[in-house]
């Protein structure tokens, strides 16, 4: 494998151009402020939990599913949790078959906090699409979808 050294040209590099690109989209979604009215990691961590609830009624889905689906790390996901259990948005229930898998289900009653939170990013995703369309939306959707599944195997093994 070539890799760069100093004072090689990589204008026209696709890994630089990849790794620019990368760069604007974090800062475009770090800076679009997608989550008015709930911290990001509480709306994600909530999206996760609604998308269950969508599914099935009651949205029970356990802590690793949590960490494994939005990438966080254990600590932030319980410390996310904590905080949407104190703003009564979730509750906790321990596993019948595992009593050592926690899970979290959303609060039907408080479901209109997050519904607010979430019709705003909506209207986010809704202007992305306008923008770029609908076949570009799908195919970043993909795009993201292959990385996702793929996991870490695009960086370099210790």
């Amino acid at each position: 494998m070539n890799y760069l050294k100093a004072g090689d040209i990589v204008n026209d590099n696709l890994q630089n151009k990849l790794i620019l690109s990368w760069v604007k989209l974090s800062g475009l979604i770090k800076n679009s402020r997608i989550t008015t009215g709930l911290k990001y990691n509480e709306a994600i961590v909530m999206l996760s939990i609604y998308s269950r609830y969508l599914i099935d009624g009651e949205g029970f889905t356990s802590v690793q599913d949590i960490i494994k689906e939005t990438g966080m790390l254990k600590s932030q996901v319980n410390r996310t949790l904590g905080e949407l259990e104190k703003q009564g948005l979730i509750t906790f229930a321990q596993g019948t078959e595992d009593r050592r898998t926690k899970f979290v289900k959303c609060v039907k009653e408080k479901l209109d906090v997050f519904l607010t939170v979430h019709n705003s990013s909506v209207k986010v995703a809704k202007n992305i699409i306008d923008i770029i369309g609908e076949q570009d939306t799908q195919t970043f959707i993909n795009i993201v979808e292959k990385l996702s599944d793929a996991g870490y195997k695009a960086y370099p093994q210790a």
